[in-house]
């Protein structure tokens, strides 16, 4: 009869947390969507900013700021892919390995200035990048590569317990298996991991601070490249983002209604996060559903 008391007591508080977190996220997300939803508008999210005039827009920064996701998930997603499947299939457990998440932990555990700090010395002064997409998206990479490794570490080990001896059993190489089946089964939860390191990318200011720059020029889409400054394709150029945009406005002050514009550009980045969110599930339930013939 206890045990019973105790475990209804012990529901019922957990029952009481959850609700809880769910409460604050609905009500921050509530204030951030009633305080900004009112500046949304086709000219706010395609027009620049104005220095000198109220309202602008914010077109260049959501392109750089999906820019520099798309860039540094590239950077991310097969370097901390590649990490967990060492560490899950071949590493060998010794001083090494101990090492190695080790240095994973510490890393993940730097704070993203440190990280901005060290950006702005390797990549943007030493490398000779400048204040670049590229330098933001290695710096921003270092930030999300320990947790993106952990998250696919553990997913692919939790995977092979599943379906791994079955499918050498029947004759597929080690390689094979990895690729073939134990990654696919293991993909919600490696999608996971890239939701979580895009998150980290579209909120991230500090690092891009000292390494992507404050600066956003007009960008020239008729011209395509890498390399050439005056493309808005190029990693070479500054990019500031919304991140930083929203900094940029609280901080300085200069422009006219900046608060209203940065309360707008929260609910822009809000709104972006979860649309991202809900398209990165709806791709992980399809994925899983194929792979376990649903």
């Amino acid at each position: 009869m206890k045990a019973k008391k105790v475990d209804k007591l012990a529901t019922i508080f957990f029952y009481g947390i959850s609700i809880f977190v769910v409460v604050i996220l609905a009500l921050f997300l509530f204030y951030i969507l009633k305080e900004g939803i009112h500046m949304i508008s086709f000219k706010f999210l395609t027009g620049k900013p104005s220095m000198t005039s109220a309202g602008g827009g914010i077109g260049p920064q959501i392109f750089n700021s999906l820019y520099m996701l798309l860039i540094s998930l590239i950077i991310t997603i097969p370097i901390g892919i590649g990490a967990g499947i060492y560490l899950a299939e071949y590493a060998k457990e010794g001083i090494v390995l101990r090492f190695i998440r080790l240095s994973l932990e510490t890393m993940s555990s730097l704070p993203s200035i440190v990280i901005g700090m060290f950006g702005l010395l390797v990549f943007v002064n030493m490398a000779g990048f400048g204040y670049s997409i590229i330098a933001g998206a290695l710096s921003v990479s270092i930030l999300n590569i320990p947790s993106m490794t952990r998250i696919a570490e553990n997913a692919i080990s939790t995977a092979s317990k599943k379906v791994k001896e079955a499918s050498l059993g029947l004759g597929a190489s080690r390689w094979q298996t990895i690729r073939r089946v134990i990654l696919p089964t293991a993909m919600k939860e490696i999608l996971t991991g890239i939701i979580l390191s895009a998150g980290r990318i579209f909120g991230e200011a500090a690092a891009f601070l000292y390494t992507a720059g404050l600066s956003s020029g007009a960008l020239n889409f008729n011209t395509i490249s890498l390399t050439n400054n005056t493309s808005a394709f190029s990693l070479l150029r500054p990019a500031e983002t919304l991140a930083v945009h929203i900094w940029k406005l609280n901080s300085e002050g200069i422009v006219p209604y900046a608060s209203e514009i940065a309360n707008g550009t929260a609910a822009v980045l809000i709104i972006i996060v979860l649309l991202f969110n809900i398209i990165a599930k709806l791709i992980g339930n399809r994925l899983e559903k194929k792979y376990n013939g649903e």
